[in-house]
């Protein structure tokens, strides 16, 4: 029996992360609208903003980066914009100091040792004089109204952080980029509908996202995920997170399996610090929060635990009849996919079905990976730049 058990509960909570809770949300956010308090385009009133960049050997994305954030619509005298850069061995520094000639509202911060975003990001903040914190990548490229529709929700004194739509652009079929940019699109549709319901968005994308600076939390040394980390502290402290669906920026994935393999081991390496950090917010069961928090998250973390739950409960569960021997052959036919499609790949064919398969069996390794990276214990959070324009 208590084999049954595990296999059941395994099945459930593999279930809940991916299948229903997306279901449940979409179904309870129906006919439901984001805040609609908000300021107008040209309202004299619209605050003013602290852009703040950490960058790292940036010199193929910085300027196209500092020219789209220039050519916004938002009001150019309230706008600052700070950039961190990180040691940059390459010409990051000279072509933001060649933009500070013509923006005096552009200011660089050399940081002469390896120092990491969260770090940097904490210093800059500290150098931030302006009403709104917008945070941002160097390789996420802002449209034209991104810096408005990020601020336009702070005429409601209850909206605490705006987190950002990322599109991922010039994605291709022959490696990953395709499924990691189906599985952004989705989650980036999960944030707003958990926004509208709870004023819970679990986690912005670091990439694109405003904060009130009284919110903004500084990020612990050693600290990866520094975006999930100062959501969570919005809502640990009753602030509310939103996800603006129009403020639209785009950036720039990586196709190679291995760089985007690298990249999630990072990420789930932070995942568990933010679990043992923000752990509490589960409580009470019945919230929006913990719901949320749960099912998005916290399910999905665990989730190669309960992929060798399953595998094993299913193996102890084999001569129990015919449903578990077939559950079983699926589950190492599933297994086996990421081979076949290795294989295939390198004879250039390339299947989307088997690919998704890969791309899931690749995101719960990389969580598995990064779990005991945790408890190994983390030195430094210093980071190499995913590569991509491939």
């Amino acid at each position: 029996m208590i084999w049954e058990i595990i296999f059941i509960l395994s099945i459930f909570c593999i279930l809940q992360s991916y299948l229903f809770y997306p279901w449940i949300i979409a179904f309870l956010a129906r006919n439901k609208k984001q805040n609609d308090l908000v300021f107008q385009p040209n309202d004299m009133e619209l605050p003013s903003v602290s852009i703040l960049l950490a960058a790292y050997n940036e010199e193929l994305v910085i300027e196209e980066k500092i020219r789209k954030t220039f050519e916004s619509n938002y009001p150019i005298d309230k706008i600052e914009f700070l950039i961190g850069s990180d040691a940059s061995t390459d010409k990051t520094n000279e072509i933001i100091k060649s933009f500070e000639a013509n923006y005096s509202n552009l200011k660089l911060f050399k940081f002469p040792g390896r120092t990491g975003k969260s770090s940097i990001i904490n210093e800059l903040v500290k150098n931030a004089s302006n009403e709104i914190f917008i945070l941002t990548d160097a390789n996420v490229i802002f449209e034209e109204d991104t810096i408005y529709q990020l601020v336009k929700h702070y005429k409601n004194n209850e909206i605490s952080l705006v987190g950002g739509n990322i599109i991922n652009s010039r994605f291709r079929k022959d490696g990953i980029s395709f499924q990691e940019e189906k599985y952004i699109s989705r989650e980036n549709l999960i944030k707003y509908q958990e926004g509208i319901l709870w004023g819970s968005m679990i986690g912005a994308f670091g990439g694109c996202y405003s904060i009130r600076p009284q919110y903004y939390a500084a990020v612990p040394a050693r600290f990866f995920m520094d975006d999930f980390y100062i959501t969570m502290n919005v809502i640990e402290n009753k602030g509310v997170c939103i996800n603006e669906l129009h403020a639209i920026c785009y950036e720039d994935i990586s196709n190679k399996i291995k760089e985007e393999f690298r990249r999630k081991v990072r990420i789930s390496i932070g995942n568990f610090q933010n679990l043992f950090r923000y752990w509490k917010l589960i409580w009470p069961l019945y919230s929006g929060v913990s719901f949320s928090f749960v099912s998005h998250k916290i399910l999905r973390w665990l989730g190669p635990f309960f992929l060798l739950l399953l595998l094993t409960s299913n193996v102890m569960l084999f001569q129990k009849g015919l449903f578990f021997q077939i559950s079983l052959f699926g589950q190492i036919i599933l297994l086996i996919i990421p081979l076949m499609d290795t294989f295939l790949r390198s004879i250039n064919l390339h299947l989307n079905l088997l690919r998704f398969i890969s791309h899931f069996y690749l995101m719960n390794l990389a969580l598995l990976i990064g779990f005991f990276k945790f408890i190994k214990g983390v030195k430094s959070n210093i980071w190499q730049p995913t590569q991509r324009y491939q």
